[in-house]
């Protein structure tokens, strides 16, 4: 799926391609999409942003159009740490030394793994819809994990998740897409972004992907996130945090203050009537919250 105004082009980097669209001119911001998404997320947003900044979305490894690196048994391969290589050595590719980057859902956790693995890279960090990896761990009981529930589903070993979802992935996507939205519905997504999101599902290689994409949210990148907690690291980006009055980090408590435990410069905007999908359900909010943070008066 195009982003109106922009080019589409295929990159090397890290050992693989993403799929990566571009548009604007100005400081370079980098868009990070989540799960079950792909580019296609940031697509009502995307020509906002690209009015004053050299704006760059790539599909994560494994989703949308990019390659599907295989596996390994630690799960590194679609660690957020790998995929934070990927969006640097994309910099590289396109001489970019640093840029902003605005991440959500898992596209946010490869944001903050980034800033905190390449924090020379890292201008300024925007986060939407989600506390640190470990963080949320530690928050389970028992509502969440039902709310919560594909973080353990779809961490389960190959080929279980794959299977089941393989067996109606339409009606799996569709549900995951309306169940996480305030209206309880599809209406906030372009038909256009429903059929990116929906070619996933039909596409094995895909969900064995976005399953391996939990299955290191499980193991390697909690085990990350607990030893950079022990060891005291920071982010040093000054990051700006957009969540759901309702969504999956509010009701972890205050997920604000999780994040002040974890970078120095740190400010939020908690949005009303809106579930998950913030970019589709109030595009205007996002630009809203995060034109300023990244320096549009």
């Amino acid at each position: 799926m195009a982003i109106e105004g922009f080019t589409q082009s295929r990159i090397g980097t890290n050992g693989t391609h993403l799929s990566v669209h571009r548009g604007g001119t100005g400081t370079p911001l980098i868009l990070l999409h989540g799960y079950p998404q792909t580019h296609a997320a940031w697509a009502k947003v995307a020509p906002g942003f690209a009015g004053h900044f050299d704006v760059i979305v790539p599909d994560l490894r494994g989703y949308g159009e990019s390659d599907v690196p295989p596996n390994d048994p630690g799960n590194h391969a679609y660690s957020k740490r790998e995929m934070a290589r990927d969006i640097v050595g994309l910099m590289d590719a396109l001489g970019l030394p640093r840029a902003h980057v605005l991440g959500h859902d898992r596209g946010a956790r490869v944001a903050y793994r980034m800033a905190l693995d390449h924090p020379d890279r890292v201008d300024r960090l925007g986060i939407v819809e989600v506390v640190p990896t470990g963080d949320f761990w530690d928050a389970w009981n028992a509502d969440l994990a039902l709310r919560a529930y594909h973080w353990t589903f779809l961490a389960q070993p190959a080929p279980l998740p794959e299977r089941m979802i393989s067996a109606d992935g339409r009606g799996y996507i569709d549900w995951t897409l309306s169940s996480w939205t305030h209206a309880g519905d599809l209406s906030p997504f372009t038909d256009a972004s429903l059929a990116s999101y929906r070619a996933q599902a039909a596409d094995p290689a895909r969900v064995a992907a976005m399953c391996n994409d939990y299955r290191a949210g499980a193991t390697v990148d909690r085990a990350l996130d607990e030893a950079d907690r022990a060891a005291g690291r920071r982010i040093s980006a000054p990051l700006h945090f957009l969540w759901a009055e309702g969504g999956f980090p509010a009701r972890t408590g205050d997920p604000l203050a999780l994040w002040r435990r974890w970078a120095d410069d740190v400010t939020g905007s908690e949005v009303a009537g809106i579930g998950h999908f913030a970019m589709e359900e109030a595009p205007e909010a996002v630009l809203a919250a995060f034109l300023p943070h990244f320096g549009v008066a």
